[in-house]
């Protein structure tokens, strides 16, 4: 029996997630991508940003898997123009920075997980993005 990208996925997560210095290498390197996403951090409280993240990596995971995309559409409301104002083109800064984490932290990170995260995560960074 095949795994689904969705499987995948969710067993890739499951190895990184619970290393708190997953989510600070990847903060790290997605405010690296960018100055302007670098300033919106400047006065956040990243333990709690960390938690928020931890989040809604497991929503979008979620998504993949069956579930509703309500939580996508509150996340897309609260990071729309008039929320947290993230423009629609960082999104796919966030997946790179998301990506080379997991190749980073990942152990049994290879071509095939990749694939899996890009195609599992696509559609509901879609749903977030659209709430621009």
């Amino acid at each position: 029996m095949e795994r689904s990208d969705s499987d995948i996925v969710f067993q890739s997560y499951g190895r990184c997630c619970n290393n708190e210095q997953f989510f600070i290498d990847f903060y790290e390197r997605f405010m690296d991508s960018s100055v302007d996403i670098r300033e919106l951090f400047t006065k956040t409280d990243m333990k709690v940003q960390r938690h928020l993240l931890r989040n809604g990596i497991m929503q979008l995971v979620l998504y993949a898997r069956g579930m509703s995309d309500t939580k996508l559409r509150a996340l897309g409301k609260s990071h729309d123009r008039n929320g947290y104002n993230i423009p629609p083109e960082w999104y796919h800064l966030w997946l790179d920075a998301l990506i080379a984490t997991l190749r980073q932290h990942d152990g049994d990170f290879s071509p095939e997980v990749e694939a899996a995260w890009n195609c599992a995560l696509t559609s509901g960074i879609n749903i977030i993005r659209q709430a621009y």
